[in-house]
């Protein structure tokens, strides 16, 4: 019996310990984020993907860090380079969490960032895919703040390449803020980006 409690503690310490190394990795990886070191960030949370193998989170944000620093992008071969790893993390992380509003919100970006850099070459390829993506995410969770600001944006911009009116999408964008109010991420480390953004369409809404 005292040899099963030695084992069940050491079991428990073990887990624990872990878990604080997790937790101490993810916190240096947003750090060296917020720090603007991207290649740093995009590493460190890669070797936190790799040791998590059924936690989804590390990967999307390896497929987060480098999806970011993409939009502005002016050389093709860093833009692709940088949304190949982004594509080959977000796809790790749909396999450990399938069916998941986060993730599909970051394969858009995906295409998203494609599109932004070269609309003749990727818009009609990818938009499609953009739009049911959105389609997607909106019923597996139509509270998720980040899915409704997202779609809306890529409506706004849709909107604005055709010549037409945005101020329909404001309103949704305005409902994002409402839903961010209320909203509260599951962990430390779920997902709770968008409401600055928000925040910033809003003021520019429709000028």
């Amino acid at each position: 019996m005292k040899k099963v409690v030695t084992i069940a503690l050491f079991l428990v310490a073990t887990v624990a310990m872990a878990q604080d190394q997790y937790t101490k990795g993810m916190q240096k990886a947003f750090q060296l984020w917020g720090e603007g070191k991207i290649s740093e960030a995009s590493n460190l949370f890669e070797r936190i993907a790799t040791a998590e193998k059924d936690n989804w989170l590390p990967a999307y944000y390896v497929s987060q860090v480098n999806t970011v620093d993409s939009f502005g992008e002016k050389d093709k071969e860093t833009l692709v380079k940088q949304l190949e790893k982004a594509q080959e993390f977000v796809d790790i992380a749909k396999a450990i969490s399938p069916d998941n509003s986060e993730i599909l919100v970051q394969q858009a970006m995906i295409h998203t960032a494609y599109v932004a850099f070269d609309g003749a070459t990727y818009g009609m390829t990818l938009s499609g895919e953009v739009v049911a993506l959105y389609q997607k995410a909106a019923k597996l969770a139509p509270e998720n703040p980040r899915v409704v600001l997202s779609k809306a944006e890529w409506d706004m911009g849709s909107a604005r390449f055709f010549g037409q009116d945005v101020t329909p999408y404001c309103k949704e964008v305005e409902r994002s803020l409402e839903l961010f109010a209320n909203f509260k991420p599951e962990s430390e480390f779920h997902p709770n980006w968008g409401k600055e953004r928000a925040q910033a369409v809003i003021e520019n809404c429709g000028k």
